[in-house]
């Protein structure tokens, strides 16, 4: 089964891991894992804590640039993909696809000329925010700014980013923000890590409203395998995240159902705790009765459509 994942923040774990490198280590995405997966496109996060550091796009430029190297120490399995066509030459080449994203739209330090600049350095998806405030809008973090939306800048970066053909991701963003995206954005937009609020009451999900309207956009929900966004248990269970996914596809549709596992960047390992071991899900969700084209969709079809939607 073909697979593509749209969060991983590997990166960021090799940026803290210098030892570590993405041809074999013992994280939960390396080269290894990612072929026995199946895997034909990963999207890697340049994942910036703000309390970390004072320089947000410096942090990415810096992060940036091991993602660089690492697609050039391993570019027999490996290749940056920045669109639809670039991710089939990939494909039809043998390559796994790799995306640029950033999590955390501190790094544009308020100005559009920076997002520009990332652009042109391959980023394709932003997630908004992280959970601090910053120029674009407000994270739902504690329950603070559930009712704070897009910065008049925010509104802005978004208008940018569906002209400049980049992936707007709600990950993490307030309720308000998301109905603000759901607004201004003429393209499909993306919750690139996220589960459902009605299943389990973490903030971080998303409502039933929210995943119809994204359904309705062409937009997609990455289901993420961190055990507080799946449920109360002390690792992310498989049994969790298909209630999830069932959830999902009876309000949403399973068209907007994908992947976003959150590997590296989840604290609590999952019963699937790295990418090598998606086949456990897959038959989790054939065992459920979710059909062998459900069950494609989920893995990479909807994000083919996706992708061809908002990166041609």
């Amino acid at each position: 089964m073909n697979l593509i994942d749209f969060h991983c923040d590997t990166i960021y774990k090799l940026r803290k891991e210098p030892s570590e490198n993405l041809r074999k280590n013992s994280l939960s995405v390396d080269i290894g894992k990612l072929k026995s997966s199946g895997s034909i496109a990963q999207f890697f996060a340049l994942y910036i804590d703000l309390a970390e550091t004072k320089d947000p796009y410096d942090e990415f430029n810096r992060m940036a640039k091991i993602f660089r190297s690492e697609l050039a120490a391993n570019s027999d399995v490996l290749s940056f993909a920045g669109s639809f066509s670039e991710l089939m030459e990939n494909q039809k080449n043998g390559l796994i696809s790799s995306f640029l994203t950033v999590e955390e739209g501190a790094a544009l330090e308020g100005r559009i000329t920076n997002l520009v600049e990332l652009q042109k350095l391959g980023v394709r998806l932003i997630t908004l925010t992280w959970n601090y405030p910053n120029e674009i809008g407000y994270p739902n973090f504690e329950g603070k700014y559930a009712d704070i939306g897009l910065t008049d800048f925010g509104c802005e970066v978004v208008e940018a980013m569906n002209h400049f053909n980049m992936i707007v991701d709600v990950s993490h963003l307030s309720d308000k923000g998301f109905y603000d995206v759901s607004e201004v954005s003429k393209k499909p937009f993306i919750a690139s890590h996220s589960n459902a609020r009605s299943v389990t009451g973490n903030l971080r999900n998303l409502t039933d409203d929210m995943i119809r309207i994204l359904g309705n956009k062409g937009g997609l929900v990455g289901i993420n395998f961190e055990r507080t966004f799946l449920g109360d248990s002390d690792h992310g269970r498989i049994t969790e995240m298909i209630r999830h996914i069932n959830h999902i596809r009876n309000v949403g549709g399973v068209e907007v159902l994908a992947i976003g596992s959150d590997f590296d960047g989840i604290e609590t390992p999952a019963e699937i705790s790295d990418i090598s071991q998606m086949g456990k899900l897959l038959t989790a969700l054939g065992e459920s009765g979710f059909t062998e084209n459900e069950i494609e969709k989920i893995f990479y079809r909807n994000g083919l459509r996706f992708i061809q939607d908002t990166l041609s």
